[in-house]
């Protein structure tokens, strides 16, 4: 065995599974809290990885190629904001009349991301589209053999300010707790003055934000089509039922799990077989252990 390569294998299996992450956040937030199957959540992200192509393409007409190089800077809250807005015109034109009907609400959104797919190609066009990585995230730290790209360590880096990120804003900030309270007791909460109905906005557009951040980190490793993030759904959906459903902390070894158990497999066979054996091996689990790795004792974040 290649130990270089196999090492190389797994640290490149850390940024899919950063990908993840960032999906699954923001699946944990609106699946995992608020009871909805939200089957745009791809779309969001690739909203978000197009965000920042067109970030890049503003800056470059605004100040060059020197300007360019902070798109991986600016694009973050640009692919925020974006993916928040769709996310919020979803929850408002959609998913606000379907909330505790389940299979409504997937057959809904699963319509609402045919859509964004369709719109996607009318705007951009039906070939994928590259974003240009910046001269400070060419190259990469040499370990002896192994070299560890920049890009890969920039994604890393951005999943653990997310992940902060999102972990601090519901734990400690006002609307936070709110959020927190709402998902637990509705009632409750709405005799203590807070609206359910604002609560759900912004949850929705808090995680469908977390996804456009997400497609952020894609546009580094890949280019962006208009069904990329229907790639990286299913394995997200996944991640969240493993880790156990409203759990961040759950999410994040779950999307550890299953990216690095996917890479080591590929490694030994191939990209689809490994999907097949990670897949398989989850529902062996989950047989095992229906709550997955962190069982809900409620519907509140732990």
């Amino acid at each position: 065995m290649n130990t270089v390569a196999m090492a190389s294998q797994l640290f490149n299996g850390l940024s899919y599974s950063s990908i993840l992450l960032m999906m699954a956040l923001g699946l944990a937030i609106i699946f995992g809290l608020m009871g909805v199957i939200n089957m745009a959540h791809g779309e969001l992200m690739t909203a978000g990885a197009y965000a920042t192509y067109l970030t890049q393409i503003a800056l470059f007409k605004l100040g060059g190629a020197q300007a360019a190089n902070w798109t991986y800077i600016v694009a973050i809250p640009v692919a925020f904001v974006v993916a928040a807005l769709l996310g919020l015109l979803l929850e408002w034109a959609v998913v606000r009349f379907l909330y505790g009907r389940a299979l409504e609400t997937l057959l809904a959104t699963w319509g609402v991301s045919l859509i964004l797919q369709q719109a996607f190609r009318n705007i951009f066009g039906s070939n994928n589209v590259a974003v240009n990585t910046p001269g400070w995230l060419s190259g990469g730290v040499t370990l002896g053999q192994l070299q560890l790209p920049y890009a890969r360590l920039y994604i890393l880096a951005l999943v653990v300010v997310v992940f902060a990120a999102v972990l601090l804003y519901l734990r400690l900030s006002r609307t936070g707790l709110q959020i927190r309270a709402a998902m637990q007791n509705r009632n409750t909460a709405a005799a203590f003055g807070i609206s359910p109905r604002k609560i759900d906005m912004i949850t929705f557009a808090l995680g469908s934000g977390v996804a456009g951040v997400a497609g952020v980190g894609l546009s580094l490793v890949g280019s962006i089509g208009p069904t990329t993030g229907q790639h990286y759904l299913i394995d997200a959906f996944m991640v969240v039922v493993l880790g156990g459903v409203g759990n961040l902390f759950g999410a994040l070894f779950g999307a550890f799990l299953i990216g690095e158990t996917h890479s080591v497999l590929e490694f030994f066979t191939s990209s689809t077989g490994a999907k097949v054996a990670v897949f398989t091996l989850i529902i062996v689990f989950l047989q095992l252990r229906p709550g997955g790795l962190f069982p809900a004792r409620n519907r509140a974040l732990d």
